[in-house]
């Protein structure tokens, strides 16, 4: 074969190879083309089927209730088991040949310690709240007739009066009476099936969400029992699936979400418990009716913060002054000094700055969570929030330190900026007007 005809040859081949690598670009920009416009089509779609979506997903939560259930039990028991495996496996393994088994039952002691406590502190709870509520509710149904009795004799009293505002009174009392006569005759009686299915579905419910919690106290311990596999699972599972540097990103904000949500729940609770104990102790010493029950309130709706003790103390404040209106007012008078109390010295003693937040995000958060979750909002609201909010953070500072500017939010007042050349400039080098360099320099002033 003569150098002309290789040579030949090699651009024929060339040119071979040109055609069938833009063929190959062509049919990829199709692909790439028809890929996205199917799944603008799925997205458009799913748009218009989202109520359906959700409802399906909302099944998905209902049937998985359960494992739900396990997992936040779980993680409320997490502290007990690892400060009894704290404590307890150095001391087995002093004894014991083979330090799995001494590691093994230390876990078991832990889960069972754990398991225990709950069951009695939800007994304890009982215990205490059914018979006090059985009581008030007796109490209230044994003095109402005397309360209607007195005022009757009230608005008899009104009744004599022919002063201008006793017949101010009376036409409200004529008009708010015919009101309540037409929604008895009408309304209630009407809703009175409505009003007894929404009963029987709510009993149902209930037993439902209790069987469920039961179901999640034994997933709890089988949670327990194998969380470090189900953490090294994950772990691998997340360096699998993304590069090594957004993996060691999604685990360092699991940890820093762990330890927000840890801290802000263990210490909320504890808050809360603190809190139901001094004031059980208080309105016992001020002797006033329903105390176990008004503590309990107080103490559960502590949990919720900033809100919380205002919609614990006015339900209770109620049932009070129903029993005794000056007794009432106290009441009020004494969860407000013991509110101070927590806000001042015993919430930031136990919680400190877990959540990092200011006060203004604190409200924004529960306001936030309450609307769109209902009550699990407003408890959950702040901490899920303050992870949002340390993601963002940390964002704005890595992009400033990129910048070589300084992270901190003291640096950026009213008076220092950055100039068209990305140099921070401080307050004190900011360079001012004439006018103000005249005013605070000037002969006149001293």
């Amino acid at each position: 074969m003569t150098e002309k005809e290789t040579e030949r040859e090699n651009k024929d081949r060339a040119r071979s190879g040109r055609g069938t690598s833009w063929i190959r670009q062509q049919f990829g920009r199709g692909i790439t083309y028809f890929l996205v416009v199917a799944a603008g089509i799925m997205f458009y779609f799913a748009l218009l089927r989202a109520t359906n979506l959700t409802d399906v997903m909302w099944t998905v939560v209902d049937v998985l209730k359960p494992i739900l259930y396990g997992l936040v039990i779980a993680y409320l028991l997490n502290p007990i088991v690892k400060q009894v495996d704290r404590y307890l496996v150095p001391a087995l393994k002093r004894k014991m040949k083979n330090d799995e088994k001494a590691e093994k039952f230390s876990r078991a002691a832990g889960i069972a310690l754990a398991v225990v406590f709950l069951l009695f502190l939800i007994a304890a709870l009982f215990n205490m709240l059914i018979p006090e509520l059985y009581k008030s509710i007796r109490d209230l149904i044994m003095t109402l007739p005397g309360q209607l009795n007195g005022l009757g004799k009230q608005l008899n009293r009104i009744y004599a009066d022919d002063s201008a505002i006793g017949d101010i009174i009376k036409r409200a009392l004529s008009e708010g009476t015919d009101m309540l006569q037409n929604w008895l005759r009408t309304d209630l009686l009407a809703r009175i099936n409505d009003l007894m299915a929404s009963l029987t579905e709510g009993v149902i419910r209930f037993l439902s969400e209790v069987f469920n919690a039961l179901i999640g106290i034994i997933v709890s311990v089988y949670v327990l029992f194998s969380k470090e596999k189900f953490v090294s699972q994950t772990k691998k599972t997340v360096y699998a699936a993304f590069s090594s540097r957004n993996a060691n990103a999604i685990l360092h904000l699991t940890r820093k979400s762990n330890e927000i949500f840890g801290g802000f729940i263990i210490g909320k609770i504890i808050d809360s418990a603190i809190i139901g104990v001094l004031c059980f102790i208080g309105i016992s010493i001020l002797k006033m009716p329903y105390v176990v029950l008004v503590s309990v309130i107080v103490g559960v709706t502590n949990v919720i913060p900033f809100f919380g003790p205002y919609i614990g103390a006015i339900p209770s404040a109620l049932l009070i002054m129903l029993a005794d209106p000056l007794k009432g007012v106290y009441f009020i008078i004494f969860i407000f000094l013991l509110q101070q109390l927590d806000g001042n010295f015993i919430g930031p003693k136990i919680l400190g700055n877990s959540t990092g937040l200011s006060a203004f995000w604190v409200i924004f958060s529960i306001l936030l969570g309450g609307g769109l979750f209902g009550f699990p909002g407003m408890l959950m609201g702040v901490p899920t929030f303050a992870v949002i909010y340390y993601i963002i953070q940390s964002i704005v500072n890595r992009r400033l330190e990129k910048k070589d500017l300084p992270v901190q939010s003291d640096y950026y007042d009213e008076l220092s900026y950055v100039d068209d050349e990305g140099t921070y400039i401080h307050r004190d080098k900011a360079p001012r007007d004439d006018g103000e360099a005249e005013e605070k320099t000037g002969p006149d002033k001293p």
